[in-house]
């Protein structure tokens, strides 16, 4: 009885010790999707009322959990069932991608007066214009999520496609819940680096090295978000050509004399702005028809 129960305990514990090693390689493995993960995610998540960062912050995290569980089990059962979906899905969250980087690039030079990217105005809390800016933004990240959450597991599910069923799930179950922790985690530690630094101004009377400091986190946090905001939006571009470049084989074979940097970013940029010009056009055509 008791050699049977301690034979479980070395099985599970062999268990642990191939997940955790599969984790680890699949981690490494998707580590250039997590940091753009990391620079959208920031971006989307500023540019609030301090006190309601933190509350918008822990909607699209939560947003987030609920992506990853639908895309675990629907990835699991199409890479068992029906692997050749999982590359139109692909597809078409890049198309998504790409259009929502253009559409920032656009924005930018052409509409810059009007959609700025700047604080939101202070109104009093609970009124409409405050919740529909919350709402609005909140739903972009969530969207976003959903796709760079998919090219995550996906790649993940890849490193661990040897392996039997128990440790794809539980691998990619762990990749998944790792993503969401350590991203938002990240984008919480910026987003409140500013009041961290008031603190530390006033707990020092604002004499000494920690007053130094909280005056330097308080300076660098405008200049954090710009920067996230650019290298956001060029992680859109990035991911979206990435997608391309490895699921259509006609991108595959285009330009093999560009660094594979260079390629995945015109491919984006190039998709992007088609998408972009469908989408403006429809726009036209519908409100016309109205």
């Amino acid at each position: 009885m008791a050699s049977g129960f301690f034979a479980i305990l070395d099985d599970i514990a062999f268990l642990m010790d191939d997940v955790a090693l599969a984790t680890k390689v699949a981690t490494r493995k998707t580590a250039g999707i997590l940091g753009d993960d990391l620079a959208v995610n920031a971006e989307k998540a500023t540019g609030f009322l301090s006190d309601r960062e933190l509350p918008v912050l822990w909607a699209i995290t939560k947003g987030s959990l609920i992506n990853k569980l639908i895309i675990v089990p629907v990835a699991l059962l199409l890479s068992a069932f029906l692997p050749t979906a999982i590359n139109y899905i692909l597809i078409l969250g890049g198309l998504y991608l790409a259009y929502e980087g253009v559409e920032k690039i656009i924005e930018f030079f052409f509409h810059r007066p009007k959609t700025e990217h700047t604080v939101i105005k202070e109104t009093p809390h609970g009124s409409a214009v405050d919740l529909e800016n919350e709402k609005e933004k909140i739903k972009s990240a969530v969207t976003t999520d959903f796709i760079l959450s998919v090219e995550i597991v996906i790649i993940a599910l890849g490193s661990v496609a040897g392996e039997n069923l128990t440790i794809q799930i539980l691998t990619v179950s762990a990749v998944a819940l790792l993503a969401t922790v350590g991203v938002y985690g990240i984008v919480a530690l910026i987003v409140r680096s500013d009041d961290a630094g008031y603190r530390l101004i006033k707990k020092s009377n604002d004499k000494g090295f920690f007053a130094k400091l909280g005056h330097l986190l308080v300076k660098a946090l405008p200049l954090m978000i710009k920067f996230l905001s650019v290298v956001g939006t060029i992680a859109l571009i990035l991911v979206a050509g990435g997608i391309f470049a490895h699921n259509i084989d006609y991108f595959h074979h285009l330009f093999p004399q560009l660094p594979d940097i260079a390629r995945e970013f015109g491919f984006g940029l190039v998709m992007g702005l088609v998408v972009f010009l469908l989408v403006t056009g429809f726009k036209k055509l519908f409100l016309k028809g109205k």
